[in-house]
């Protein structure tokens, strides 16, 4: 069985980062190891919360990995919250990096064109050479226009080929693998697309466009592409799975009568992920 670690806050309440991957990535088959680099009562989309910063423990967790000899089979990251926590998941990446370990950064910190709350403007300087360690990169277009340093529009005014050539740039700043996710495929759907350099494959996955905002998709499509990269799948088919799974979630999410605006309820349909592998 492969193992995974993956690096990111945990909310108490709160449908995203380590409450997402972790049920996800392990009904992919995947063990699942994990440090927290947060505590919070809730996601920060509430209107408060609190929470607590784990940073200084990720040295004493990782010590004690090498005293027990763990190694992982793939490192995922998600938000990032502080300079510190991008210096010291950047060292933990280099010390448990091996041969075949596989790197992947979802550089959680914007969306709609505007960075998350909190974060300083000059956040991205910081993201930019850390994703460069990755095999690996999922951001969402808003994301990839400031890796980029290129303005952000609205999804549909991207024409095809300003994508395709983001995608190559993006890979240029060192990932093997990258996927763009919320991009729009004319009024009706969306999805994402992927590139893989290494074998030179364009793809693009599609679904039905939803009306409305679903925190915490983000999480699970990065988890569902981690899970299946580890078992053995290419890019392009692993970027498949995710969109359905996201679409799936969505759905399900619509129909229920106690829909709950914080995020989406995945929960019913882990299910079919095993459908996946």
């Amino acid at each position: 069985m492969k193992r995974v670690i993956t690096l990111q806050d945990i909310s108490c309440v709160g449908k995203c980062s380590l409450t997402a991957a972790i049920p996800v990535l392990s009904c992919l088959g995947i063990e699942t190891s994990v440090i927290p680099t947060a505590l919070l009562s809730t996601h920060t989309a509430f209107d408060s919360f609190f929470s607590v910063d784990l940073s200084e423990e990720i040295d004493s967790i990782s010590e004690e990995f090498h005293k027990n000899n763990i190694s992982f089979d793939a490192i995922y990251t998600g938000y990032l919250g502080s300079y510190e926590q991008i210096n010291e998941i950047s060292g933990f990446i280099d010390s448990f990096r091996s041969k075949g370990c596989i790197v992947v950064i979802d550089p959680a910190m914007a969306d709609d064109g505007e960075l998350y709350a909190g974060l300083p403007k000059d956040f991205v300087a910081h993201m930019r050479p850390f994703t460069s360690k990755a095999d690996v990169i999922i951001p969402n277009l808003t994301e990839a226009c400031l890796l980029l340093g290129i303005e952000y529009k609205e999804p549909s005014l991207f024409a095809k080929e300003e994508i395709r050539q983001m995608l190559y740039h993006l890979a240029d700043m060192g990932p093997e693998g990258v996927v763009i996710t919320g991009i729009h495929f004319g009024e009706k759907e969306m999805g994402a697309v992927s590139y893989d350099k290494k074998q030179d494959v364009l793809s693009e996955a599609r679904s039905i466009r939803h009306q409305g905002r679903f925190l915490g998709t983000g999480d699970i499509f990065s988890s569902v592409v981690t899970g299946c990269l580890l078992e053995g799948q290419t890019l392009s088919g692993a970027t498949e799975h995710a969109v359905h799974f996201v679409n799936r979630c969505i759905e399900e999410t619509e129909k229920a009568p106690d829909k709950r605006w914080y995020g989406v309820n995945f929960e019913s349909c882990l299910g079919e992920l095993t459908g996946y592998i």
